[in-house]
């Protein structure tokens, strides 16, 4: 059984910073892309970030780009999203997921329950 569970999420200041990970099992982990997608208060889901198998590319949405950093440690089964230099506007239950077929980015067939990441003063 997939599993992938989030951590990490909380209350920072604007301006703050930090690191969630995402715990995977139950999937060869190695062998496939992954992604972070968050959802606003009220607002659809919006893609945040993604990197492949090995970690060697990674991608990211205009507004997370220098602020925002994916990585993966194959060896621990485990994605990270270090998140610098926070806004109000980040404020967002973020989710790992992972797609169906490991050749593949989307469609996203798996996700974790998420974590809340609330930034205000």
């Amino acid at each position: 059984e997939v599993q992938l569970v989030e951590s990490g999420g909380g209350l920072v200041q604007p301006g703050g910073s930090l690191r969630l990970s995402c715990a995977a099992s139950g999937f060869t982990f190695d062998a496939y892309h992954m992604t972070w997608v968050r959802q606003a208060p009220g607002k659809g889901l919006e893609w945040v970030s993604g990197i492949s198998s090995n970690g060697g590319s990674t991608y990211y949405a205009e507004s997370m780009k220098g602020r925002f950093t994916i990585s993966r440690d194959n060896a621990k089964n485990t994605l990270y999203l270090q998140m610098n230099s926070l806004k109000s506007e980040d404020t967002a239950v973020y989710y790992c997921a992972k797609p169906s077929v490991s050749i593949a980015t989307m469609p996203l067939a798996d996700w974790g329950q998420g974590t809340q990441v609330t930034v205000s003063s």
